[in-house]
């Protein structure tokens, strides 16, 4: 722990205080008197306990973490009151897995790390969250309130690097700002688009005032006035630090704003080949998803799923289309963009086809008008919720069905599309096994309760045509930023969010790197998960534009390495998989699936050869 004591150090060695700065000191030392004396100043009581007090009233079960001295009495409150800490290896970690139980449970994610490198270590994970619109809450630790910028222990300037990436950014000032701030940074985080939001806690704020006091003392006052003024200038700051720090404030939850999306009828009704696309956000509460498939069946339009909502439909809807994407788009005479913004995804709006009429609806204006300027135009554009207007315009147009014929042709070209797949599968690679065939068998083996956590590039861009999520809320991918490392991170929120399930980390070898440590995570926190590696030694996705534009493959080269071997030295199971396991893949599937059941988390590190597959797909 810092040294509070450098304080007095600090102060004693100042020029002096200007005259008005007493005065107005003077007659705020003797308002803060009163208000202080209120209170016990002898009271075990500290910051953290104010924060684990809102994070119970807000139903937040989970903090993620790796420890540090700055947020400890967060940590020993949060557990205190129940709130259970599953500490990790990494930061970034903490991060995803918040986000992950944000997704899966509707409620904002939590994390917490310490000050300086443990929170500069979150920052792609905060974008990360960010960008996929996930309602999380980042709690960091500080410097003391007056030691900040002065050198102390892993003191930066933390509120300029989270202000770019969160909603809301706040630095606790005094222990009674912790329950309001608090109590506000979780509405917001929800409220219109949601995302991230950031709060830092300087030390001084989170311990108990004992502590504090004892700290803050001069340890060698300079003599005369400038030591009287020292003094009493840190027992002023002091004093308004604790002063109403324990009195009763509600905590209970703010209500959180929830833009809705006014409908129009009158464009679908008379659409003879619509199209629905529908991305993350039509997954986000209030409404359920469950409640969001029975409108979309009703409706009966054909539906591209992407992000949060695959599986939205289950595996074998007759309106979920898969294949032929940009073939659907051309014919369409209507396109409905339900949460899906006209980013790199869908060639900045350019697949859309000019003829068609387009609806876009979407909470943040920002991605509801993306590239209209440019490539696409909104025949009409809503802002507001994609769920609750999916769920309107099912009720307004009951008994209005699309035509038969149309998504009945597009799911035709999804079954000559999926059989030419499944040829390609069995074909044999020079090396190794084929990693198609890998995914069609972990596919047809997993349980119906699956989620699939997605990690890497070109193993998990193959896997994105092949494995299909059972149902809602069943398929994790980093979303637009495009990251790598979400794999431990999402897993471990998933596998605490829905225990019951089997989570499964499709991982590529290069991806695997970064989060193979949360392995001793899931032995620690007994979160058995199932991950597959496709391990081909090779950064493929960059590698397979690299070699034939560039002429070279440097930096993409990997090795055959010996994953499972770190699993089981973090207390999982690993198993290597390679082309003399061919007859027997579904057994060590079946295998692992009994290992995860007995409470073992395992790696399959399962060596691929090359396909031409995802031939002429683009990694930037």
């Amino acid at each position: 722990m810092e040294s509070f004591g450098a304080i007095g150090t600090v102060l004693g060695c100042s020029a002096g205080i200007a005259l008005g700065g007493l005065v107005f000191a003077a007659y705020k030392l003797g308002l803060l008197y009163q208000l202080f004396h209120k209170t016990e100043t002898k009271s075990p009581r500290h910051g953290g306990e104010s924060v684990a007090e809102v994070l119970r009233a807000h139903g937040v079960k989970y903090v993620f973490t790796l420890v540090g001295g700055h947020i400890s009495p967060i940590l020993v409150a949060c557990e205190k009151v129940g709130i259970r800490i599953v500490d990790t290896r990494h930061e970034a970690t903490a991060v995803f897995a918040a986000d992950a139980v944000a997704r899966l449970s509707g409620t904002v994610g939590v994390a917490a790390v310490t000050a300086g490198p443990g929170l500069t270590n979150t920052v792609t994970a905060v974008k990360n969250a960010q960008m996929a619109e996930s309602p999380l809450l980042l709690m960091g630790g500080a410097a003391g309130t007056l030691l900040q910028g002065r050198g102390a222990l892993q003191d930066i300037d933390q509120m300029s690097l989270f202000k770019p990436l969160c909603k809301f950014c706040a630095s606790i000032r005094t222990i009674r700002e912790i329950v309001p701030t608090v109590r506000k940074a979780l509405a917001i985080a929800q409220s219109g688009t949601p995302g991230p939001v950031f709060i830092e806690f300087p030390i001084d704020t989170l311990y108990p005032y004992h502590l504090v006091s004892k700290e803050f003392g001069v340890k060698n006052p300079p003599k005369g006035l400038m030591g009287k003024v020292v003094s009493w200038y840190l027992n002023n700051h002091l004093m308004n630090l604790f002063a109403g720090a324990w009195e009763t404030r509600d905590v209970s939850p703010l209500p959180v704003d929830i833009p809705q999306a006014t409908d129009d009828q009158s464009l679908l009704s008379r659409a003879k080949k619509p199209v629905i696309l529908l991305g993350s956000q039509a997954t986000l509460p209030p409404t359920p998803v469950n409640d969001i498939r029975k409108a979309l069946e009703n409706l009966g339009i054909p539906c591209f799923l992407g992000g949060m909502s695959r599986g939205m439909l289950g595996k074998d809807s007759p309106i979920h289309i898969r294949q032929n994407r940009r073939d659907a788009l051309k014919e369409a005479d209507l396109v409905l963009l339900a949460g899906t913004v006209c980013d790199f995804r869908l060639s900045y709006g350019r697949v859309l086809n000019r003829r068609s009429k387009i609806i876009a609806v979407n909470r943040d204006k920002t991605q509801l008008l993306k590239n209209s300027d440019m490539f696409w135009k909104p025949t009409i554009a809503i802002q507001g919720d994609a769920g609750s207007f999916l769920m309107r315009l099912s009720k307004g147009l009951k008994g209005h069905r699309c035509p038969e014929e149309w998504p009945q042709s597009l799911k035709a070209g999804d079954t000559t599309k999926e059989n030419a797949n499944r040829a390609k599968a069995d074909e044999k690679t020079e090396h190794h096994l084929n990693p198609l065939k890998v995914l069609h068998r972990v596919d047809e083996l997993m349980a119906e309760d699956s989620i699939i956590v997605a990690d890497g590039g070109d193993f998990v861009g193959s896997a994105a045509y092949i494995m299909r999520p059972r149902g809602p809320m069943r398929w994790l991918d980093p979303g637009a930023f495009g990251t790598l490392g979400v794999g431990g991170g999402f897993a471990l929120g998933a596998k605490l969010c829905r225990p019951e399930s089997e989570v499964w980390i499709v991982y590529g070898d290069g991806s695997l790197g970064y989060s193979v440590a949360e392995f001793d995570t899931f032995t620690r926190h007994k979160t058995p998960v199932i991950a597959v590696v496709g391990n081909d030694a090779c950064w493929s996705q960059i590698s397979r534009e690299q070699v034939p534009i560039l002429g070279s493959n440097v930096a993409c080269g990997l090795a055959f390495s010996d994953y499972h071997i770190v699993a089981d030295g973090y207390g999982g199971k690993g198993y290597l998989v390679g082309r003399e396991d061919d007859d027997r893949l579904s057994d060590i599937i079946r295998q692992a699936q009994r290992e995860t059941q007995e409470g073992k988390a395992v790696l399959l590190n399962v060596l691929i050869g090359k396909t031409n597959f995802r031939e002429g797909s683009i990694s930037v």
